[in-house]
């Protein structure tokens, strides 16, 4: 099953690349130390290709699905221990 992101969904970088591409009208190849593994961003949109653009604290970045995961937010984790499945397990 391949992840889908909507726009504003903060994601994490799980794999360290070998290289980044910047997400500007021309991209640029930037070396891999400009995105840090684990570091977080928040979805911009949505590129041909199975790409995402990301805006990370140094810049907007286009991202592959494989290479990012979510990150959930205090208010899910918030309602997800409100749920009846949780309050069955105590």
């Amino acid at each position: 099953m391949s992840k889908e992101f909507n726009v504003g969904d903060r994601v994490r970088l799980v794999k360290q690349l070998r290289y980044v591409k910047t997400a500007e009208p021309m991209p640029m190849l930037r070396p891999p130390d400009v995105v840090s593994l684990g570091e977080e961003g928040v979805i911009l949109d949505r590129r041909p290709g199975g790409y995402w653009g990301v805006r990370f604290p140094k810049g907007a970045f286009l991202m592959e699905t494989q290479d990012l995961e979510a990150v959930a937010s205090s208010i899910d984790s918030e309602q997800a221990g409100n749920s009846p499945e949780s309050s069955l397990s105590e």
